[in-house]
């Protein structure tokens, strides 16, 4: 069990190092990447709970960002569903007739305070009156700075070592979280992950893992997801593993492939394919599945009074065993419950993960030096 609620099983015949359990279990984490105090209990945020308190007085937001200022609040508001009963819109691209009638509260996210793709978006959807903005951006001068001051907006300082795909348990996903009426605080699960030897174990073997499949040229990180709900946090997953580790002609390609509709697209190529695959299965149970009739015709009776969500474990459960007989590598995530602290522990997880396998590739996993590329040409021919 990687948690109480998610039952891992790691890549087959991996097993733990000891010694390196141990070093983790010592490691001066915070020391090491300050980001991570983010995801500690203890961490403080540049906002107020007083400015909270006034935001829930809203229905409607939207969430005005790129990348990781704005991918890991969208893998949380889809993966509690109904439960939230706020209105949250996501404006992550650029496109054309964005929907401006609705009163809402616009939280506009970049930590540099100068991506044009949030900047446009946020020009547009200004021209309505009487809006609530608050921008979360660097505590520097920089364009939205600037803008807010004009505006006299709040501004929530985006601290400047936290990188946006690593700020999903910053301000930058916590006041979301707060405004959606979930408990910030049980989605701080660090302090206790690191001194589970469970945790600890499986991020040792996963790691270990994965660097020697991409030492043989395994270098498609394929997901399997079997669960809806959770797209966007694959979403995030993809952003986070793309644009740390892909540096020095190495990194890790991540393909989030939709189950079990996918078995009839893409399962052939998986099976029979080259094998430069590796595979991560991953669902989360359902309890409120809807069940299918009794008035199932014979040649199909074993699916009489069948929840959906069980013939789609079984679906996973038969595709693993496929799996396991061909030899293709993969592992495999079972949620059992969809709360604040399992969220907090897939979050705290993929991130550790990363942060290893860069430093063991001798990558900086922080910084995103040819995107930097795209936006100077970008500006240079836009000018």
């Amino acid at each position: 069990m990687l948690s109480k609620s998610i039952k891992l099983i790691n890549f087959k015949k991996s097993k733990a190092n000891s010694k390196k359990i141990d070093f983790l279990r010592n490691k001066n984490w915070i020391k090491s990447f300050p980001l991570l105090k983010s995801f500690t209990e203890y961490y403080k945020y540049s906002y107020s709970k007083q400015l909270v308190k006034k935001l829930k007085k809203y229905k409607n937001f939207r969430i005005i960002g790129m990348g990781g200022s704005i991918l890991g609040t969208k893998a949380i508001y889809d993966f509690f569903g109904k439960k939230i009963k706020k209105n949250f819109i996501f404006l992550d691209n650029l496109k054309p007739n964005i929907e401006n009638k609705i009163k809402a509260v616009n939280l506009v996210i970049s930590k540099s305070g100068e991506t044009l793709e949030t900047i446009s978006n946020f020009h547009i959807l200004n021209k309505s009156k009487n809006l609530k903005n608050i921008f979360i951006t660097e505590n520097k001068i920089s364009y939205l700075s600037n803008l807010a001051k004009l505006l006299r907006a709040e501004i929530i300082d985006h601290k400047n070592y936290i990188g946006g795909r690593y700020s999903v348990l910053s301000e930058v996903g916590m006041l979301p979280v707060e405004l959606m009426g979930l408990n910030e605080k049980k989605f701080k699960q660090f302090n206790y992950l690191i001194k589970n030897k469970n945790f600890l174990n499986s991020l040792v073997i996963n790691v270990d893992s994965i660097l020697k499949l991409q030492k043989k040229g395994n270098t498609n990180s394929i997901i399997l997801n079997y669960d809806e709900k959770s797209d966007n946090l694959f979403r995030w997953y993809q952003q986070l593993v793309s644009e740390s580790l892909g540096k020095k002609s190495k990194g890790i390609m991540p393909i989030i492939s939709n189950m079990p509709k996918d078995n009839h697209s893409l399962l052939q190529l998986y099976l029979d394919g080259p094998n430069n695959n590796f595979f991560t299965f991953f669902n989360v149970i359902n309890k409120n599945s809807e069940k299918l009739p009794k008035n199932v015709l014979k040649s199909k009776f074993y699916l009489k009074n069948k929840k959906l969500s069980q013939i789609i474990k079984i679906q996973k459960i038969a595709t693993e065993n496929v799996f396991r007989k061909k030899k293709l590598p993969f592992r495999s995530f079972e949620v059992f419950e969809r709360n604040e602290e399992t969220l907090g522990c897939l979050f705290t997880f993929f991130v550790l993960e990363t942060i290893l396998i860069g430093e063991a590739l001798n990558i900086n996993p922080f910084d995103q030096p040819s995107v930097e590329l795209i936006k100077k040409e970008t500006k240079r021919l836009i000018i």
